[in-house]
């Protein structure tokens, strides 16, 4: 039986084509908001480079108002593989400074494309954010002034002086409560701090600073007994104190925390290209004296860190 053919009406075709537009539409919002991080960059000719102000040695605000550092110098190698693989020959970079608690959040939003500074990979972070492979095996250490007592400095290094126990009201207990800790809020050293001071039931004074140069002031006048923060800053800012002969930073890794490079979550795209950067780079000849710049020249444990972080092609 031949059915009778009919003619489809015009309002019978937009339904579908609206719908399918609707559809590509809402394809193209999402890729606005969301578009994945070189093709950002390709669209721009540029890559924004974030880079926290007061994280020497890895990232900072020099004298002349621009972004330097350890990390900031990794940073440029990502961004002449960027260059390299999306054939930019013109690729612009800009340079974005941002805040301490806003460091994550600008990564997130697009505000810049790369974070170059001192952070952590925690589990907890790579809920918001992701990370480069590491580009520095740090931790929570310690500085404190040459003339706090010998007991303070053994408590802190060995975990209690020899063969003292720390029992409620024992001496080595009561140096701990007396004396007052500095750290930098929202850092991982001021997690593990508050956390060991929970655990023990201290009841220590914890001031807050908010740059590790008031930390370093604080141990030197007195205000503070012990200044905790990222052992190469800690080793950076005394360093660079004029009254360095009176500190003494502890030989002690309270923690291990791997550093990072931060990048959006989700672009792996991005995320190859900048590991296969900092991989080409960890194997060059030319690593080793970058990082003798910044750190002094590499023991063999550091070596045998960057030779396990390395990825092979």
């Amino acid at each position: 039986m031949q059915l009778a053919s009919k003619k489809p009406s015009l309002q019978s075709l937009r339904r579908p084509v609206c719908g399918v537009m609707a559809a590509l539409v809402g394809v193209g919002l999402w890729t606005a908001a969301d578009a994945q991080t070189l093709e950002r960059i390709r669209g721009a000719s540029a890559i924004k480079l974030g880079y926290e102000v007061d994280a020497r040695p890895f990232s900072f605000k020099n004298e002349s108002g621009t972004a330097e550092g350890y990390a900031v110098g990794l940073c440029t190698k990502v961004a002449d593989q960027v260059k390299s693989e999306l054939g930019l020959a013109n690729l612009a970079i800009e340079w974005v400074p941002v805040e301490l608690n806003q460091r994550f959040q600008a990564v997130k939003e697009g505000s810049v494309d790369l974070l170059c500074g001192a952070d952590t990979v925690t589990l907890t972070r790579r809920k918001d954010v992701s990370f480069s492979i590491s580009i520095f095996p740090s931790g929570t250490g310690a500085v404190v002034n040459a003339s706090s007592p010998l007991a303070l400095r053994e408590i802190l290094e060995h975990g209690q002086p020899p063969e003292r126990p720390i029992w409620r009201g024992s001496p080595a207990r009561t140096l701990l409560e007396q004396a007052t800790f500095s750290v930098v809020p929202d850092s991982m050293s001021a997690s593990w701090l508050r956390e060991r001071i929970n655990t023990f039931q201290l009841a220590s004074t914890v001031a807050p600073v908010k740059t590790y140069d008031e930390g370093i002031e604080r141990v030197l006048n007195g205000s503070s007994g012990v200044f905790f923060g990222e052992l190469p800053l800690l080793l950076d800012a005394a360093a660079r104190s004029e009254a360095s002969g009176r500190l003494i930073v502890l030989e002690r890794n309270f923690t291990y925390e791997p550093l990072g490079l931060v990048l959006a979550r989700s672009d792996e795209d991005f995320r190859l290209t900048v590991d296969r950067a900092l991989s080409g780079f960890y194997r060059s000849e030319d690593f080793r004296a970058y990082f003798t710049g910044w750190f002094g020249p590499p023991d063999q444990d550091i070596v045998t860190f960057f030779r396990q972080t390395t990825l092979p092609e």
